[in-house]
């Protein structure tokens, strides 16, 4: 399993290749169907977004409440497809990794390879084990939306596999 210390760099994304397993450590962004809304709709108004986008790494995911001395509850993905028409805009921004479930259309894949980032795939049902992962966790936008708000968690040994390098290389 190959450690990935975040943020990444340009050069960390084009040594990785699909299908290998990563353990990543680093802060992460959570990010589902109603923050990517807003996030767009704040581009489109020409308005700053709550956040730095360029070498984010943003994980389409919800964590549930966290339990008495833990960070986090359950966190598992969420299906990528609900964010394909996203996350070309956002990575033509800078978005420098993404996590998720499942497969994504052919200009996700091509705005991962003209961007040099990478698709991480998360295993679904394994929302218990990522909670685990999770060393912190912070609201940093949207927080009406509740679990569905962007937050920004610290992770150590956050496992994950290459789905599609900045290759085009897919293990789908």
């Amino acid at each position: 399993m190959k450690k990935l210390t975040l943020p990444l760099t340009k050069e960390d994304v084009k040594e990785l290749r699909a299908g290998e397993s990563v353990s990543i450590t680093g802060v992460i962004l959570t990010a589902r169907d109603c923050a990517h809304k807003r996030l767009i709709t704040l581009l489109e108004e020409k308005k700053p977004l709550p956040f730095e986008i360029k070498d984010a790494v943003i994980y389409y995911a919800g964590p549930c409440p966290a339990k008495p001395d833990t960070a986090s509850g359950s966190c598992g993905p969420t299906t990528s497809a609900r964010m394909e028409s996203f996350a070309p805009a956002l990575l033509d921004l800078g978005l420098g990794a993404i996590i998720g479930k499942g497969e994504m259309n052919g200009e996700t894949r091509e705005a991962l390879k003209r961007n040099s980032a990478v698709y991480f795939a998360a295993i679904g049902g394994a929302g218990a084990l990522y909670g685990l992962s999770i060393k912190s966790s912070k609201c940093i936008a949207f927080d009406d939306l509740l679990s569905e708000a962007v937050y920004r968690l610290e992770v150590e040994d956050f496992p994950a596999i290459v789905a599609y390098d900045c290759y085009g290389g897919s293990i789908y």
